[in-house]
């Protein structure tokens, strides 16, 4: 009776979670601006997602900027962990600490802080300070993925390349990092998803004329009578199947490598 309880409470949760999208991805397929009214079926929202210009720009700023941030920031964000770990005096610990406070801290802050900063240094509101404001969101992310890979790491692995003649920079690339690659990967997705659906910092450091998914949202449901409403149903539809189906290879791929693994050790056996 306890476990029909909990399975009950599990489902209801997700459907909680999961109805709203399902609702929407249905009605994308529909002419009718107003939810809930179904006009017919069709795929015009999706063709014109890359046929409307202003949709299509909308839609590359939106990429464009988040593979860059991500990119960026999981560089920065892999070299801070990697330095936090192996530095165990205060400055690793007084990092790691600093590290984690715009993760806890409110976005709104963050926002206002950059835009602040970014008028007293003269840059104001330009692409690059839209690209730098993601990169200090989306950095710390990366450093909370990468550094549990890093404990998980054995450290005489790194010390036995130093004795066998590797230089510390050819050990981190071809000890450390091989070996913390889950991280790293599961800390640029995470930047991904972060960028893509940021408002606050975009809305305060964005040059004119520059809409993301997120700020182009806000002006349709300020003005909807003007705005593409049935498209970005399309949109948040294609955005989730992309994400369910990235999230479900990574669950594939790990499930094969531990069955590898549990092959091998049955055959060193």
């Amino acid at each position: 009776m306890k476990r029909f309880i909990s399975v009950i409470i599990v489902f209801i949760a997700l459907a909680f979670i999961y109805a709203p999208i399902v609702f929407l991805f249905i009605y994308s397929f529909t002419p009718e601006k107003v939810m809930g009214i179904w006009g017919g079926f069709s795929l015009e929202a999706y063709g014109n997602l890359f046929s409307v210009k202003v949709l299509r720009e909308m839609i590359v700023n939106t990429v464009v900027l988040a593979v860059l941030a991500a990119a960026l920031s999981t560089v920065l964000g892999t070299l801070g962990a990697i330095g936090i770990y192996y530095n165990k005096k205060w400055l690793g610990k007084f990092t790691k600490s600093a590290s984690q406070i715009p993760v806890i801290n409110a976005e709104i802050v963050t926002a206002i802080s950059l835009m602040l900063v970014f008028a007293f240094i003269s840059m104001g509101r330009s692409y690059g300070a839209l690209l730098i404001g993601h990169i200090v969101l989306c950095t710390p992310f990366v450093v909370l993925s990468v550094l549990p890979k890093l404990k998980q790491l054995d450290p005489s692995l790194y010390e036995a390349a130093l004795d066998l003649g590797a230089t510390p920079a050819y050990a981190l690339f071809k000890v450390v990092i091989p070996e913390i690659l889950p991280g790293i990967f599961a800390g640029f997705m995470l930047a991904i998803t972060l960028s893509l659906d940021d408002f606050m910092v975009t809305t305060y450091t964005r040059p004119s004329g520059f809409d993301t998914i997120s700020t182009y949202v806000y002006a349709a449901i300020k003005k909807p009578r003007n705005a593409y409403l049935v498209e970005l149903r399309a949109l948040s539809s294609l955005i989730f199947i992309i994400l369910v189906a990235v999230v479900c290879f990574m669950n594939f791929k790990s499930s094969s490598k531990i069955k590898k693994e549990q092959i091998i050790r049955k055959k060193k056996i």
